[in-house]
């Protein structure tokens, strides 16, 4: 094979790829909630849950925040037919892979340099995702496989395996990102101890052999005695300038037959401990811990496998700041929002159903009332505040008329259409309180002005005389009459000028039923899925 050669998961519907309309997104105040008073001077009120199908909430929050989330953390449908009947769980293979291609392609758009993505899954996808994900995000990129021990109860039937775990796949964005150590509790030191009376304090014992081939760190050290010990194997964890360094300052030791070097490692200098990709139900909780979380706050059904709050406080602990915004666009239950909100950072969460409504919302206010003493409140010292905004999509910014034209969707006002088309546009929506053609700017001297009138050469000249030599305008508006040119405008009519941008009247993907093949295979033909997908 050729080494530039590129290995792809493949299959079918790979090559179609959703031509996505950046909506708009309108608060409804009623829906949206915040504390009745300021609890600390570092509450935050301006999260965001958005109501609707989270890739065109994902395309809807790309201008604004490309490059800005520090965390994303997604819990998909794994496939199984267990969730929720909206998200179309069980889905044909291909469609699930579409699915998710297409919203990590945002979501990686979304990331800023320094910031890392967290994904629970299990075994039924785990893999085809760590491939699609390689793709996606560059294999270099790929962190870990954690193992969450999400079960404790032994389940099933003779014949099969209880199954006690599930996954997170965590990659980076960039060689930016800084996975923090945790916090170290006396368990953590049991191995340390003082046998030589050290006057720096306690220390362990450090491996001093490399766990790859170093040449250059193959070299031969010579004990007190004159004794000679050989290089490990894969040469020394340390080079020889180092070894004589640390020697000089006591970190260095030989064994009582001089056929060992140890290295010492203080307990003095540890301030954390390296975060481990066994995690166990006893440090972040199970799927049963966390319906009982859910019970709290509402009553009938709910997820059968919601994320227990001490799982999200792990994740935002070792990924992010205080400040640092979170996204998840799969919100389910409402968790991610919940503890990054206790855990003092900003949060976008994304749900389609009416469960935004019966559940994420009535969890959310417990938290900001203070009325929730489940999952982490306790120890991440939560007593309530800030708040929350609520959006939902709009609709699409065209429709078809009765005679099958596509016109302007008549719920649009004159604010949300520019609004709209500043973002099909590329343009940053700012409308000047004293300039009435300056709904939005691409650079300081670049601007853009909707209009639904019929613009006159007159009405044109004179928006080329205000907007002189130096500025230009982009003019949108459903009919002109030019006479001559304008050198610092640029008119065009709507809809005429949008209608091939994207796909319009599109406001569910989360099930692309066009990816699923035409007609069966042919006889013979080889079936990507049951050959692995790969090649």
């Amino acid at each position: 094979m050729n080494k530039k050669q590129k290995l792809e998961l493949t299959w079918i519907g790979k090559e179609n790829r959703p031509r996505l309309e950046p909506r708009i997104m309108l608060e409804d105040p009623e829906k949206s909630y915040h504390a009745k008073h300021r609890v600390k001077d570092t509450d935050i009120f301006d999260n965001r849950l958005i109501f609707g199908d989270n890739l065109l909430a994902l395309k809807a929050l790309e201008a604004e925040c490309a490059g800005k989330v520090k965390c994303v953390f997604i819990d998909p449908p794994y496939n199984t037919g267990s969730a929720f009947t909206h998200y179309d769980d069980g889905v044909e293979h291909s469609i699930w892979l579409s699915l998710m291609r297409d919203r990590l392609e945002i979501i990686r758009r979304l990331l800023a340099d320094d910031g890392s993505l967290w994904i629970t899954i299990d075994d039924n996808e785990a893999h085809y995702l760590k491939v699609l994900c390689d793709e996606v995000f560059g294999r270099r990129y790929f962190l870990a496989n954690l193992i969450w021990n999400h079960s404790v109860q032994a389940k099933g039937y003779s014949g099969k395996f209880s199954v006690h775990h599930n996954y997170v796949l965590v990659y980076q964005r960039s060689e930016r990102f800084i996975l923090k150590d945790l916090p170290r509790t006396e368990e953590h030191n049991v191995n340390y101890s003082n046998p030589d009376n050290d006057p720096k304090g306690l220390w362990r014992a450090g491996d001093v052999r490399n766990s790859l081939v170093r040449t250059n760190l193959m070299y031969d050290i010579e004990a007190p005695s004159g004794k000679i010990i050989k290089h490990p194997p894969k040469g020394w964890r340390f080079s020889r300038d180092t070894f004589e360094k640390e020697l000089a300052e006591g970190k260095i030791m030989f064994s009582k037959n001089e056929d060992r070097v140890i290295r010492k490692i203080y307990l003095a200098d540890q301030e954390g401990r390296v975060p481990e990709t066994l995690w166990f139900s006893s440090d972040v909780g199970t799927t049963r811990e966390a319906s009982a979380e859910v019970r709290a706050f509402v009553d009938g059904d709910f997820f059968d496998t919601p994320k227990p709050e001490r799982l999200l406080q792990k994740v935002i602990e070792l990924s992010t700041n205080r400040g640092d915004l979170i996204l998840d666009s799969f919100a389910g239950s409402g968790t991610t929002g919940a503890v990054a909100h206790k855990m003092g950072r900003r949060w976008i969460m994304v749900e389609l159903g009416e469960h935004c409504h019966t559940h994420i919302i009535p969890r959310l206010k417990k938290v900001i009332d203070g009325e929730d003493p489940g999952g982490i409140t306790k120890s991440a010292g939560w007593k309530g505040g800030g708040g929350f905004r609520y959006y939902r999509l709009a609709p699409s910014l065209l429709e078809k008329d009765k005679w099958g034209n596509w016109v302007i969707n008549k719920t649009y006002n004159a604010a949300m259409l520019a609004e709209a088309l500043c973002k099909l546009e590329g343009f940053s929506y700012s409308p000047s309180d004293s300039i009435y053609w300056q709904h939005g700017h691409s650079t300081e001297r670049d601007f853009i002005y909707v209009t639904t009138a019929n613009l006159t050469h007159e009405q044109l000249q004179q928006l080329s005389d205000e907007v002189g030599p130096e500025r230009s305008l982009l003019v949108l508006c459903t009919a002109f009459r030019a006479r001559g040119e304008y050198p610092n405008l640029t008119v065009k009519k709507i809809p005429r000028q949008v209608l091939s941008r994207c796909e319009w009247g599109h406001d569910d993907y989360s099930l692309r039923v066009e990816n699923l093949p035409a007609a069966p295979p042919k006889p013979g033909q080889q079936d990507l899925f049951e050959e692995g997908g790969g090649k």
